[in-house]
């Protein structure tokens, strides 16, 4: 069984990170990515996409992204319980960045335990 995406879109906003109480890094975003097809009004719509990245990974994307950012984002997903409701999430393995406001083509890859 295979369990992998690649999407690429924007980040709606710059990431944050937060520690959890044992020291491990994790920062939450939100990637706006647009459908290939028209709707029937004629426009796109666009998918909101919450992706978690943990420790080098994080703080590399906090580093080097802002809001706006085109980024690529390979990982798994997985499902979680948030106020009694089940939320579909990103688990990024390795983000791509491909368009920053530094002008800097990088791949960070986390190593997976």
């Amino acid at each position: 069984m295979l369990n992998q995406v690649v999407l690429v879109g924007r980040l709606t906003q710059k990431p944050n990170i937060i520690e959890t109480e044992n020291g491990k890094k994790i920062a939450h975003l939100n990637l706006a990515v647009p459908r290939s097809f028209k709707n029937v009004n004629g426009t796109y719509d666009t998918d909101f996409i919450d992706c978690i990245l943990w420790d080098n990974i994080a703080s590399t994307t906090r580093e080097y992204c802002n809001k706006g950012d085109i980024v690529g984002v390979k990982g798994r997903l997985q499902t979680s319980l948030h106020d009694n409701q089940l939320k579909l999430e990103l688990v990024a393995e390795k983000v791509t960045f491909l368009s920053s406001n530094k002008n800097n083509e990088n791949d960070i890859e986390q190593e997976r335990e």
